[in-house]
Formats: C-alpha cells, sequence, structure tokens
C-alpha cells in the first residue's frame, strides 16, 4: 500500500493554540451513562471567553425551589498533562455527588502539553480556585449555599483539592476572575494525590527539575502549607498504588497532623491507582459521603 494509502486511513490531528493546551485534552470513548435521577449541562464556560476548559454541571434531577444545596468542585487526574472532566471516573464521582444532594462541578483545567513554552503551574491551581469563585458567583441561579462548598480529586486533582483546602489568599495563589468571592472550599477529599512533589519527581508543567528549582515544587506542594485553619481534609490512598505511592499521603499526614490540622486518613487496603468511589476493595462512598454531609450538611451533624 502507498504511504498516501496509509495516511489516509489515519485519524485527523486536531490543531491547538500553542499557548492552550485544551485540544490535547483527550475525551473519553464511550462516555458513562447517567443515571434518569441526574441532570447534566455540559461544556458550561467558567473561565475567562479566550479560554477553552470548560465544566460539567451535576444537579439532583429534581430540586425544590426555595432549596439551597451544598456543591462540589470535581477535579480530574492525569499527572497534570491527561485527563478529561467527563471520564468514567469523574462521572462515577459528579453522578453519585448528584444522587447524594449535591451539585457538582467537574472542571477541565489548564494541562502541559507537548512543545509547551510556558509552565503550565500555577494556572491548574488558579482555574480550580477560579470554579470555587464561579460557584458562588452564580449560586442563587444554580441554587447553591455559597457558604457550603467542597472539593473532591483524584491524583493530580487530589493535589489540587488539597491546595484548595490548605492555602490562603496571603499564600499569593488567588486568581482574578470573580473578584469578591472567595475561592475557598469548607472541606476536600483527596484521591491519591502526588501532595509533596519535592519527594515525588520531575514535572513537566513546570518546565524545569526539581534540581533546577526546588522552591518552586515546594510551592505546589500541599505539604508546604498545612495549618491549624486549614479546610477539613480526607485523604484516601491504596496500599498497592505503584504510581503515587502511599508515602506521599503519609507525608501529608504528619504535616497536618503537626500543624493540627483537621483530617481524616483511610488506607485502601491494596487498592491500586485511578480508582473511583466503588474499588473492589471496599464501598467508599458511605465514607466519602459520610464526611461531605458532615461538613457541608448541617443537620447531618
Amino acid at each position: 500500500m502507498k504511504l498516501f494509502a496509509l495516511l489516509a486511513l489515519l485519524p485527523a490531528l486536531p490543531l491547538f493554540a500553542a499557548d492552550d493546551p485544551a485540544g490535547k485534552e483527550p475525551r473519553p470513548k464511550t462516555p458513562a451513562a447517567i443515571p434518569a435521577e441526574v441532570r447534566v449541562e455540559r461544556d458550561v464556560a467558567y473561565l475567562s471567553a479566550d479560554r477553552k476548559q470548560k465544566a460539567d454541571l451535576y444537579f439532583p434531577a429534581a430540586i425544590p425551589a426555595a432549596a439551597r444545596l451544598p456543591a462540589l468542585v470535581i477535579i480530574h487526574g492525569g499527572g497534570f498533562n491527561d485527563g478529561d472532566k467527563a471520564k468514567h471516573r469523574e462521572v462515577n464521582i459528579a453522578t453519585h455527588a448528584a444522587q447524594y444532594g449535591y451539585i457538582g462541578m467537574s472542571i477541565n483545567y489548564r494541562l502541559w502539553f507537548k512543545g509547551a513554552t510556558k509552565p503550565t503551574w500555577p494556572q491548574s491551581l488558579l482555574d480550580a480556585k477560579t470554579a470555587v469563585r464561579w460557584l458562588r458567583a452564580n449560586a442563587e441561579r444554580l441554587q447553591i449555599d455559597p457558604a457550603r462548598i467542597g472539593a473532591i480529586g483524584c491524583s493530580a486533582g487530589g493535589n489540587l483539592v488539597s491546595m484548595l483546602a490548605v492555602t490562603r489568599p496571603a499564600d499569593g495563589l488567588e486568581p482574578t476572575l470573580y473578584p469578591g468571592h472567595s475561592s475557598a472550599v469548607q472541606c476536600a477529599v483527596d484521591f491519591y494525590g502526588a501532595v509533596d512533589l519535592l519527594t515525588y519527581h520531575d514535572m513537566k508543567m513546570f518546565l524545569k527539575t526539581r534540581a533546577e528549582a526546588p522552591e518552586l515544587y515546594r510551592k505546589a506542594s500541599p505539604t508546604t502549607y498545612a495549618h491549624p485553619d486549614a479546610a477539613p481534609l480526607l485523604i484516601v490512598h491504596g496500599t498497592a498504588d505503584e504510581t503515587v505511592k502511599l508515602d506521599q499521603s503519609e507525608t501529608f499526614v504528619a504535616a497536618l497532623r503537626k500543624a493540627g490540622a483537621p483530617h481524616e486518613f483511610v488506607i485502601l487496603q491494596g487498592g491500586t491507582h485511578t480508582f473511583d468511589l466503588q474499588p473492589p476493595q471496599r464501598d467508599l462512598r458511605p465514607v466519602v459521603f459520610g464526611f461531605f454531609d458532615a461538613h457541608l450538611k448541617p443537620s447531618a451533624k
């Protein structure tokens, strides 16, 4: 077969702007099924008009007119250079959030991509914080209680939600969009996040190695910011995780404990990487939503 004929069989490659990795974000091949009792709004703009990354919103199908529900920002994993808001793991979390009485916001955010000439951190964190602000700015329309916003993320998303829980405006990591609205969350759930980057490995998103820029890696590590007034954290990690080792979470827990920060730590025996709320080892829905309910639903306290 001639070369031209072979090339014709290859899928077309999308073009994308060199300073915006949105075109590199893979879309899920087969979207997960959405339960009938969950309503979804897809590809909602929450960033500035020049940004391609969007969010998917998940609602209980029927919300009483006077109700104001708690909300969760859901942040996907993928090593800060891959992943998508609508992959099966994120849909698993988001649909269960709606079924448990939460409004879920699953976001795409700035990712590193091959050929990037600018670091993509801290923009990824600023995007996550902007999502929290966006929920507060749109709380009335969405029927959200702006005083009851949490976050949950896996892997890279675990790092980001942990940063939401422990950083403060004085740390200099605040976005500019939706001024007047806080980016603080009331609690967060970190699934197997890389949270101590100086002891992890070199990260492409910085365009520098740990040896070249240790302070940058320290600044992007939730372990750096542990303090007694941090938002409560639930940390879940598997003992058989070979991608992000258990000692990442153990180091974070030690820092939280030393600082007197509120936290819970669940070790999943035999758990590997990328599990959702229903790994084979244990159904995590009771512990995760028990944690969220305790902090975001006053009647549950």
